[in-house]
């Protein structure tokens, strides 16, 4: 009720009805808490993109701070690191994300690890809860401290083998057209722990999984990283995962 209609009112009446008055504090009341209910309503969507997308961007920075760190890799051993190293019986025993600590300012992290014993050993286990931060994946929730989505791809034909290491020279395919690290969110990985995503599972599509919609990111070795869609032809995953195979790589 506006001070004027008030006002006629209380001059007709002599006095301000206190039932008016509550009347009217109600519906104002109600009113407002209408509007602002409706303001959180249209707003909520965009709050939730945005932090989305800057998830999304803290993301895509952790991987090129790790593709960084394995050029440096390459350029002081000559090749990009193996996907582990194996023990006298070729079992894993310590990751590549351990290998490149050094190059991702975190030489005292490196330093306290042991390669003596294997990556689950009693001294190297005591190390899971301390993941650099660079590790973290901010778009996925982790199952657990010190689990990574960040993994490479890893098989023979891959530049991060299993069976050699593998020089610049060696990936005939062209950096730009073949994978380093894939984002792989559904199938999270304790970051000591020599275990990454092999190209079969690639191309099945495990990547894709609880990840954001219609897609996940890859790195590749001229260092950009990439948005692949999920509906991205199995052919084309396939090629983008080997070194020097040959194929010819359609866009994605």
């Amino acid at each position: 009720m506006s001070r004027f209609a008030a006002s006629r009112f209380c001059r007709r009446t002599g006095a301000t009805n206190p039932a008016v008055i509550v009347i009217v504090i109600v519906v104002v009341g109600f009113s407002l808490l209408m509007c602002s209910g409706i303001m959180v309503a249209l707003l909520l969507p965009a709050v939730q993109q945005a932090r989305a997308a800057a998830r999304r961007m803290q993301s895509t920075n952790n991987m090129k701070q790790i593709g960084l760190a394995l050029h440096n890799y390459a350029d002081v051993y000559g090749s990009f690191p193996p996907a582990y190293i194996a023990d006298e019986d070729g079992n894993p025993m310590h990751s590549w994300r351990v290998l490149i600590l050094p190059f991702l300012e975190q030489q005292l992290l490196y330093s306290q690890y042991d390669f003596d014993e294997p990556w689950d050993g009693p001294n190297n286990r005591l190390l899971m809860s301390q993941m650099p931060e660079t590790y973290n994946d901010p778009t996925v929730t982790s199952p657990g401290d010190g689990a990574t989505s960040y993994q490479a791809l890893s098989d023979v034909s891959t530049i991060m083998s299993e069976a050699a290491t593998t020089r610049f020279m060696d990936i005939t395919d062209g950096t730009s057209n073949t994978a380093l690290i894939v984002e792989n969110t559904g199938a999270m990985v304790p970051w000591l722990r020599p275990d990454d995503t092999k190209v079969a599972a690639f191309v099945q599509g495990i990547p894709f999984e609880n990840g954001p919609v219609g897609g996940t990111q890859i790195l590749m070795a001229d260092g950009s990283v990439r948005f692949i869609s999920e509906n991205t032809a199995a052919q084309t995953l396939q090629g983008i995962s080997t070194r020097n195979g040959g194929e010819a790589i359609s866009n994605y």
